[in-house]
């Protein structure tokens, strides 16, 4: 007679989203009572009804991927959303799970946290070391509340494992190619695709593309998530995900042209906001625990130009 050993159910807040639908779709979720509700199933910005419905689930761990995200003309468009809606989420997700009895969270936090001046690679301790990047500040700033509460909540309780994940630049399947509220890689990729279809010769860049960022395919992301939902009593309180290498804003443009097949020139903005002119995260810990990215950059660039091609353009 065999016996069934229980999956464990986790609770994923932000299923919907880039980060949490790839979570969903990784292989190893297949081996987890997953619930990944979506705002009409809770609504986060709201802490009694995220209470209840934790209470409702008890689940064995939460993965806190959910929120407002966008790039910098959404965060200098919408300041305020991005801090207090963030904020009221990370609240309470994190304290509905511990009023919950939940002992296991993991809290997925943002590189943006980091002081705008830090020095390269940016480690964990630098957080609130410096002043923050002001075009998406209100951002940074409810990703540091929540990562504080998760660690305030360990020091209170040693026992739990409350802890934050702090990925570098993310893109990938099931990304935003809005040009308004998209990130980099996929507002490129879109720029790039109606460049060729209107046979545009030319293409404009945000500054003079010398400024440098970390972007990661966020399967990636979510095969290390995956991996701490297994090994997670191994990892430290607070760990950067990330590549341990960057490429300029323009190397992500030529590598996205020759995916895309647009051949043209880039010509350059200079009066338009860049953000910080670098952004590369420290993954000694990272490395220390055991994991690495598996996608390359051309990679993760085809794949997500199949899927903007399959689910934006086709539809």
């Amino acid at each position: 007679m065999s016996s069934r050993i229980a999956k464990q159910r986790v609770l994923l807040t932000g299923g919907a989203g880039m980060v949490g639908r790839n979570i969903a779709e990784h292989p190893g979720a297949a081996d987890w009572d997953l619930i990944a509700p979506i705002r009409a199933d809770v609504d986060l910005e709201r802490f009694d009804a995220v209470q209840a419905f934790v209470r409702e689930v008890r689940p064995d761990v939460v993965i806190h991927s959910a929120g407002l995200v966008g790039g910098i003309q959404a965060n200098i468009a919408r300041p305020v959303d991005f801090l207090v809606r963030n904020t009221d989420v990370g609240r309470n997700i994190i304290l509905a799970a511990h009023g919950a009895g939940v002992s296991r969270l993991i809290n997925l936090a943002s590189s943006c946290m980091y002081p705008r001046n830090g020095v390269n690679p940016l480690r964990e301790e630098q957080v609130l070391s410096g002043e923050l990047e002001p075009t998406n500040e209100g951002y940074a700033l409810a990703k540091i509340y929540a990562t504080r509460l998760c660690q305030y909540l360990r020091r209170q309780e040693p026992e739990l494992q409350y802890k934050t994940l702090i990925p570098c630049n993310l893109y990938g399947r099931f990304d935003k190619f809005d040009p308004v509220h998209s990130h980099l890689i996929p507002a490129v990729i879109r720029k790039l695709h109606e460049a060729k279809a209107a046979g545009n010769s030319t293409v404009e860049i945000w500054g003079d593309g010398s400024a440098r960022r970390e972007f990661m395919d966020a399967a990636d992301l979510a095969d290390a998530v995956v991996r701490h939902v297994e090994h997670g009593e191994q990892a430290p309180d607070l760990m950067n995900i990330g590549l341990g290498h960057d490429y300029t804003i323009k190397a992500y443009y030529e590598a996205a042209a020759q995916v895309v097949g647009w051949h043209g020139e880039f010509v350059h903005d200079l009066s338009k906001p860049v953000g910080m002119r670098q952004k590369l995260v420290d993954v000694s810990r990272q490395t220390a625990w055991g994991w690495a990215p598996k996608i390359s950059l051309e990679q993760g660039i085809a794949r997500c130009y199949d899927y903007f091609l399959d689910k934006v353009v086709s539809t």
